[in-house]
């Protein structure tokens, strides 16, 4: 039977080898794209502008992400058991304190965003305090800390660059297509510049969605990971598991709720859509929750 450290050791191995297999992918595009267009001039550029406007949403994505959900901020003297939840967490995990918030909807759910375990928030809904048990809040909180213990949300940033860049390198490579910046070399390859010009076009229309399933991919393994992380951290992994099913039995909607941020709560603020064919889950920011309960009732600690 799986350990909580085995598993967090599987899952960083399994995400590591994602994130590998999107930089070899994103080289190989480059390249591809760079060869067929004849000039590298593009390609710096389209590196550049990517990781310039990813660093200015790296610093400011917190205050960006908490003014899109209305989160209010709370002190002791606001929520003191809540506080006193986080604060110990913090001094079991090592961890400075954190920003704490609280959304005013009843839906439960909770995230955390921040650049770094300086500069980190964890954020819970009105329905979420309301709704769970000590014990399951504490699993919930846990599995929060984890995402900045973890530095998962560097990862996120990094995942977001390497995404973006491949957007960028395939619509840039569409427009001069079909402006005809390839043309010249077609001609000179004759019919094998013709295939590989083919296979570039496929190549630039099929990449941005080969990276955001390898995006989606790398977020549900950070979700298992935290999930057994959390766990880690209150030696209960009962109460995540009550409270994960709390949460996905809730069917109230999430009305700050937004594509761009749905990947950061503890589970999908989208209710009632989520559907379980291999299709679907291959699209979804978290894993089924069934399958999460399922792993955090078979671990040992």
């Amino acid at each position: 039977m799986a350990t909580l450290y085995s598993l967090a050791e599987s899952n960083v191995r399994k995400t590591w080898f994602l994130i590998t297999f999107f930089l070899i992918f994103i080289i190989g595009l480059g390249w591809l794209f760079s060869y067929l267009l004849g000039s590298y001039i593009i390609l710096i550029v389209a590196v550049i502008f990517s990781v310039t406007t990813s660093f200015i949403s790296y610093w400011h994505s917190d205050k960006i992400v908490l003014s899109m959900t209305h989160a209010q901020p709370v002190e002791k003297k606001d929520n003191p058991e809540l506080y006193r939840i986080v604060e110990n967490l913090c001094i079991t995990a090592g961890l400075p304190m954190p920003g704490i918030f609280v959304i005013p909807e009843i839906q439960p759910n909770a995230f955390a965003t921040g650049r770094d375990e300086k500069h980190a928030a964890v954020i819970v809904t009105q329905g979420l305090l309301n709704k769970l048990e000590r014990t399951e809040l504490e699993g919930v909180i846990a599995h929060e800390l984890s995402h900045v213990k973890n530095r998962d949300i560097l990862l996120d940033t990094v995942v977001v660059i390497l995404v973006g860049l491949v957007a960028l390198l395939s619509h840039f490579f569409i427009r001069i297509s079909f402006w005809g910046g390839t043309s010249r070399r077609n001609s000179r390859d004759g019919g094998l510049g013709v295939i590989i010009l083919i296979i570039g076009i496929l190549a630039a229309i099929l990449a941005p969605i080969a990276a955001q399933l390898i995006k989606l991919a790398i977020s549900r393994k950070r979700e298992f990971l935290s999930d057994a992380s959390g766990a880690l951290l209150t030696r209960y992994p009962e109460g995540l598991a009550r409270a994960l099913e709390k949460i996905s039995q809730d069917s109230t909607p999430l009305r700050t709720a937004s594509p761009s941020t749905a990947h950061l709560f503890i589970a999908s603020p989208f209710r009632g859509k989520e559907k379980t064919s291999w299709l679907t889950k291959m699209f979804m920011t978290h894993p089924p929750v069934e399958e999460r309960v399922k792993a955090l009732r078979g671990m040992q600690v």
